[in-house]
């Protein structure tokens, strides 16, 4: 099974939130590990959350021609999809999922088309999202402002991907998101596994 199935939204959309659960739904899907240059948040895990380069190594890795995707998404901060994750989970007879954002998303659905279900979450609005990103209070003013002004431009790309997921309703996001597996896994409707 060579199949990847992307969720993809601006930060505070809730694409993590239903990726996480989709993983502890289905026993098929395993979650691709980003590399990222920024430094790990509280609580986050080297090789779990992300792969933590310093940003000399990501550029190497770049050099190198290690990564299917990356992106500088803000100054001197790198975030990008390792090949050898993609193979790692395929070789496991996995199908991948990923957490990353839409321009990420968009190399790797034009680098594997039969293969990929690109799936765009988008938030009920742009404030509501832009409320849930100052909600969460990890930024200083000037990241935060970074943050919603490249939300604002990613949420014009939501017409890009196969599937739109409105996440207004986190119970039934999770359920049309089950769906969009099973259709994308071929997997029997009444088998959840």
């Amino acid at each position: 099974m060579r199949k990847l199935l992307i969720f993809t939204a601006p930060s505070g959309a809730g694409k993590t939130t239903i990726v996480r659960h989709l993983l502890q739904k289905f026993d098929k899907l395993d979650f691709s590990v980003s590399a990222t240059s920024r430094s790990a948040r509280p609580g986050e895990i080297d090789g779990k959350d992300y792969y933590f380069l310093d940003p000399t190594e990501f550029r190497r890795k770049v050099k190198e021609g290690d990564f299917l995707e990356w992106e500088e998404v803000y100054d001197d901060q790198f975030y990008g999809t390792l090949r050898s994750e993609i193979e790692r989970l395929w070789a496991l007879g996995k199908c991948v999922v990923f957490d990353i954002e839409v321009k990420g998303a968009t190399n790797i659905r034009n680098l594997y088309p039969d293969e990929t279900c690109a799936v765009f979450v988008k938030p009920p609005s742009p404030e509501i999202l832009f409320e849930r990103l100052r909600g969460r209070k990890t930024e200083t003013e000037a990241s935060l402002k970074k943050r919603i002004d490249r939300a604002a431009e990613e949420l014009t790309y939501e017409k890009s991907f196969d599937e739109v997921l409105l996440n207004d309703d986190l119970d039934l996001a999770f359920l049309e998101a089950e769906a969009i597996v099973r259709r994308h896994l071929e997997l029997e409707k009444n088998s959840d596994k």
